[in-house]
């Protein structure tokens, strides 16, 4: 089988899960460029994969000869540059979440794939996780009757990077970083025939405000056309590692998912080990010890989902409009939190970052 030939861009915490997602899951893919714009952190990670070139120079590795695929692991901020270089260089472009700042950069990174001819991925992982997807299974089967009502949460006590926590780099707090999961797994659930109406969110900062603008905790509710709500909790303010799970009620039954716990060997340790799970503060005494941490959150599946899409010429399931319709729902909670008011749909507010219509 021929191998796609694949760049990296970034060399932090989400190039790495990547990095290992392609290493052990995706032989479609073979890894031959890696930018950073650290020159040293380049060089770690080019030596731990086996990548053979490495810059801290963009340009030079998107139009690095005989890449195909360019795969956006950047700081919110340079997502529309990366992207949109990549696009004219006839890159197709995978981009993790969220897709980019605002709609504007959101509207020109699929303008700029559209006019190229090239495809575009929003790498969330969430419509892959295969628990996650065993439960989108379940309710497409109608084993829970008509839903009306989901519930997502995703919750840790802060992000691996300092960018988070800057709002001119991330575009905004918990909501910005982690909500965009759970939105986009509410609107991925139920269809992309049912259509989100309103917004209504509410949001603080709470454990990091010595550090950040930023919001550290939020709760979002989505009302789409069918009558259905969704939930949406997100925090950096929660200790004891990542809290990832789901909720779906039915009208014929209710279905539960957690992503991480009955993935992982409960632990008692009194001097502690070397790694539990993500964003975990400490593995003394009670922890949850978990395994196949990257395979089980669906980053394998997504990767190896687009590589094939780029071979067999086929749309991937989860593109620029999709992740387009998560920022919008993104802005309308920001702007919701400030109002305190319930925001109708379609809101398109101008931007340059969603956090400003709650902050100012």
């Amino acid at each position: 089988m021929k191998s796609t030939k694949t760049a990296i861009l970034g060399a932090g915490f989400s190039a790495e899960v990547h990095l290992e997602a392609y290493h052990r899951f995706v032989p479609e893919a073979e890894i031959v460029a890696i930018y950073s714009r650290s020159p040293q952190r380049s060089k770690i990670m080019a030596e731990k994969y086996k990548i053979p070139f490495f810059s801290d120079n963009l340009d030079e590795i998107i139009n690095y000869p005989e890449v195909e695929v360019i795969d956006i692991c950047l700081p919110n901020f340079l997502h529309c540059e990366a992207a949109v270089k990549a696009a004219r260089a006839k890159k197709h472009v995978i981009v993790e979440k969220p897709l980019a700042m605002n709609l504007e950069e959101c509207a020109a990174i699929i303008a700029a794939c559209e006019d190229a001819g090239v495809k575009l991925m929003y790498a969330e992982e969430l419509c892959f996780a295969p628990k996650y997807e065993r439960v989108r299974k379940l309710v497409r089967e109608g084993a829970i009757g008509k839903v009306y009502q989901l519930r997502q949460c995703e919750k840790h006590s802060g992000p691996h990077s300092d960018w988070f926590y800057d709002e001119n780099q991330s575009g905004g707090g918990a909501l910005m970083d982690m909500g965009c999961h759970g939105i986009g797994w509410l609107m991925w659930i139920l269809g992309e025939q049912v259509k989100p109406v309103s917004v209504y969110a509410t949001m603080g900062t709470y454990l990091h405000k010595n550090r950040t603008r930023c919001e550290d905790n939020s709760i979002c509710m989505v009302e789409f056309d069918n009558g259905a709500i969704g939930v949406v909790e997100n925090s950096w303010a929660k200790h004891g590692g990542m809290d990832d799970r789901i909720e779906v009620y039915g009208t014929g039954g209710v279905v539960f998912a957690d992503l991480f716990i009955s993935n992982s060997a409960i632990t008692y340790s009194q001097s502690g080990y070397d790694y539990a799970m993500e964003k975990a503060d400490s593995t003394r005494g009670w922890s949850f010890a978990v395994f196949e941490e990257v395979f089980n959150q669906g980053y394998p599946h997504e990767l190896k989902h687009f590589i094939q899409c780029v071979q067999n010429d086929e749309p991937p399931v989860v593109g620029g409009k999709f992740a387009t319709a998560v920022m919008e729902i993104i802005c309308a909670a920001y702007y919701s939190a400030k109002t305190g008011s319930k925001v109708k749909l379609p809101f398109k507010p101008s931007v340059k970052k969603p956090i400003d219509l709650w902050l100012e």
